[in-house]
Parts: structure tokens; sequence; C-alpha cells
């Protein structure tokens, strides 16, 4: 699942909760807008729709500090295309019994931000094409901690220094969109597409196929679309004629 010039992955996301594929409005617990049983069937559904890749994110693991790993590991046993996971890693013990499943990458975010030798060392020990690290934001400023926590630092001036320090690659997360189904602002993602040579993959608002169109033009080398295809605003198919630039 190597990111490639002349592509834009598209990548459906799966969340699990509480052992259940879920969509949260901007991550709120409560805020459930999907909740669907066997997670793994999901995902198996996307591939079988012609997905090339999944984005995996252990929403217990972020919310309530409790990795949801069987789940986790079930998901990566069904299918067979290339998985990157995220979510409620907290040590590199953790991402590397991970990677040790033999998935894509793993998706740091806290950790990698607050205790960039975290990237260093997962990236000498596997590469850094397995490592990507999520910026997340929220009025132009990262947040970590389930986007809880802002540090004051925009995406823009983090990028080099998580590249630098190991990441491979960066997740882009626009959390004032996430869930809302409301469309985006391009002008953040252009800014960090111009400030870093690392892939980008984006996620947040995506919920039209003229959006997907939109963004293929930006030159971001993947999109995680969630909410919009449980609730039947995008159908896979169609967006997957726009993975080729």
């Amino acid at each position: 699942m190597s990111f490639k010039k002349d592509e834009m992955l598209i990548m459906p996301a799966v969340d699990v909760k509480n052992g259940k594929c879920v969509q949260l409005v901007q991550g709120k617990p409560g805020s459930e807008m999907v909740q669907i049983e066997n997670p793994e069937k999901v995902a198996k559904k996307w591939e079988d729709m012609g997905a090339d890749a999944l984005h995996i994110i252990d929403l217990d693991g972020t919310i309530n500090k409790e990795s949801n790993f069987p789940a986790l590991k079930k998901i990566v046993d069904e299918v067979s295309v290339p998985v990157q996971i995220g979510g409620g890693i907290r040590s590199t013990e953790y991402a590397k019994e991970l990677l040790d499943l033999d998935i894509e990458r793993v998706i740091i975010g806290t950790m990698g931000i607050m205790h960039p030798k975290t990237l260093t060392e997962l990236s000498d020990e596997y590469g850094s094409d397995r490592v990507m690290v999520s910026l997340d934001s929220k009025d132009n400023k990262v947040v970590i901690k389930g986007w809880q926590e802002n540090i004051d630092k925009t995406p823009v001036e983090l990028s080099n220094s998580m590249k630098e320090a190991g990441a491979g690659s960066i997740l882009f997360t626009n959390v004032d969109v996430e869930g809302l189904l409301g469309g985006f602002n391009l002008e953040p993602l252009n800014n960090l597409k111009n400030s870093v040579d690392i892939p980008i993959v984006y996620s947040g608002g995506i919920s039209s196929i003229e959006d997907v169109k939109e963004l293929n033009k930006t030159g971001v080398e993947g999109i995680v679309i969630g909410s919009a295809l449980y609730k039947d605003k995008i159908d896979l198919k169609e967006a997957l004629k726009y993975q080729k630039r």
C-alpha cells in the first residue's frame, strides 16, 4: 500500500468501539450516528466493493484507554488488502505488537507528538513507510489525547519535525468538520501539503463525490471516507473512479 504519485488512495474507515463498527460526530462519545455489529464483516464488505486499503481506528483505545486488540486482529485476519491502524497507541511495545500483525502501518498521534523519539524507534526498526503520524487540527491548532487537548502548534509548524523524527506519512484530520457531512475547507490541507514532502492522507467532512473530485486535484496521496459511506452519501465504487489523478 505504498502511496503512488499518480494516485489518491481511497480508504474506507472502520472505527471500532465496544466491539462494533461506529461513526461518531467530531469524535465525541455518545454521538454515534452508525453502529454495526461485526466490524470485520464491514471491513470485508469494503474490500469486496473494491477498496485497495482500509483505515482502522480503535476508538476504545482513544476514548477509554483500553485497546480493542482482539477486534483489530479479527479485521486483519478477515481481509486481504493492506490496513493502517491507529487509536490509543500509547507505547512503542503496543505499536510493535500491531506492526507484527503484518499490517501496513500504524498511526501514531499523541505519543509521537509528545515523544518524537518513539517515531524514531519505530521507523528505525520497521521503516518510516510503516509509521504515520496523526496531526489532528481544531481551529488550526493540533489537538491530542482524543482531540481533547490543544498544544498551540499548527500542523504546518509540526510537520517537518515529525518527518525528521521518523514519520513517513501524515494523517491530517480536520476536526472542525469531522463527521458533520458538511464539506470542508481546502486551505488548511493545501498549506500542509506545501509545507512538507511526505505523503499526506486527508480525513474530515468528505460528504460527496464532488468533494472526492476536489481532493483529487490537491495532489494529496490518500483520503479517508467514513460517515458519508455509512450514510449512503457516497457510493464507494463511484468514488474509486477518482483514485487515479
